[in-house]
């Protein structure tokens, strides 16, 4: 339902924010706001945030990247034919040909099936600790920025204790203590990784909320009377999610990396799982003599990173005006 103004101000299906701006300026007024303004307001800034993006030919290389990846962690039958568990080996390290793209491994399987089905592993493993964090961090990071007070000190005091704790190393810790009752699986994993990688980001969205509750809109929402849930909803976050959106898709490709040196040190994934850091681990011994080992699985971790930095990078340029 649309909302409408009279004559005495604003209907009770209206905001209360967008009330106290009409009051002032008049409906019709330079200044004045329609009923659908924050929807307007959100609607510019990503709109040109998209004009901003796909100007840019980095952009489109690094969507490309990522939707061919993902496509692959979804449906690895389109890429390869093969079974990445079917070995032989009388096939045992045979350097890449037309019947094996990228070689074969010590087991005799085929190493571009098992690059291929790797990404599954990789990518779950980076939206879901990313998930996580950003969960945890939008809900921390707003009611300490928003209440203050002893919320604020309680969250903040929390966060600089677990700043303090080497992530590598506090994740090979409580990895090797969670052995005995969990397996080392993608859950596992992402759980651990996801314990250390709030941090940052609940920080950022704390100093995102300080700065917009000072604006006038959010003065004028709580004067009217809107609940602080409401305030914090509706007005606050739409304008402080940028920063963390850009964040986020930098620690997709963060986690990604410090997914494949846990499985690479040994204290992430086992076998039989298929992952590109249990790759790599494999070729340790056998870099000079076998250098494809390394080389592929090496070289599609390196560029799923890149293209995830890249793309927030990027995504940092369109939604900052400053940087433009």
């Amino acid at each position: 339902m649309t909302d409408t103004f009279d004559s005495a101000g604003l209907t009770e299906t209206a905001d209360p924010a967008d009330a106290m701006r009409v009051e002032a300026y008049g409906p019709g007024e330079p200044g004045g706001l329609g009923p659908d303004d924050d929807k307007v307001r959100n609607a510019s800034l990503w709109s040109d945030a998209w004009i901003q993006c796909r100007r840019r030919p980095l952009f489109w290389v690094c969507l490309f990247i990522i939707a061919v990846l993902v496509t692959a962690a979804v449906f690895p039958g389109l890429f390869t034919s093969k079974d990445p568990r079917e070995c032989s080996l009388r096939n045992s390290l045979l350097t890449p040909s037309s019947e094996h793209w990228f070689g074969t491994d010590l087991q005799g399987c085929d190493y571009y099936a098992r690059t291929v089905y790797g990404a599954r592993v990789s990518i779950s493993v980076g939206l879901l600790v990313t998930f996580i964090a950003t969960f945890v961090a939008i809900v921390g990071g707003s009611i300490a920025g928003f209440y203050g007070g002893i919320s604020d000190s309680i969250i903040g005091r929390i966060t600089d204790i677990w700043f303090a704790i080497p992530t590598v190393l506090g994740g090979i810790v409580l990895l090797t203590v969670l052995e005995d009752r969990f397996d080392r699986n993608v859950i596992t994993v992402s759980v651990v990784l996801a314990v250390f990688a709030w941090t940052t980001m609940l920080r950022l969205v704390r100093s995102s909320v300080l700065a917009v509750k000072e604006a006038d809109f959010v003065d004028a929402a709580r004067a009217l009377g809107a609940s602080n849930f409401r305030i914090i909803t509706r007005h606050i976050l739409p304008n402080a999610i940028t920063p963390v959106i850009v964040y986020a898709t930098i620690t997709v490709g963060v986690i990604i990396a410090a997914e494949a040196t846990f499985s690479f040190l040994g204290v992430g994934l086992r076998l039989p799982s298929i992952s590109w850091g249990l790759m790599i681990a494999g070729a340790d011994d056998r870099i000079r003599t076998f250098p494809h080992l390394l080389l592929f699985p090496g070289a599609v971790l390196s560029i799923t990173v890149f293209a995830f930095i890249l793309l927030g990078d990027v995504l940092r340029d369109a939604l900052d005006p400053k940087l433009r």
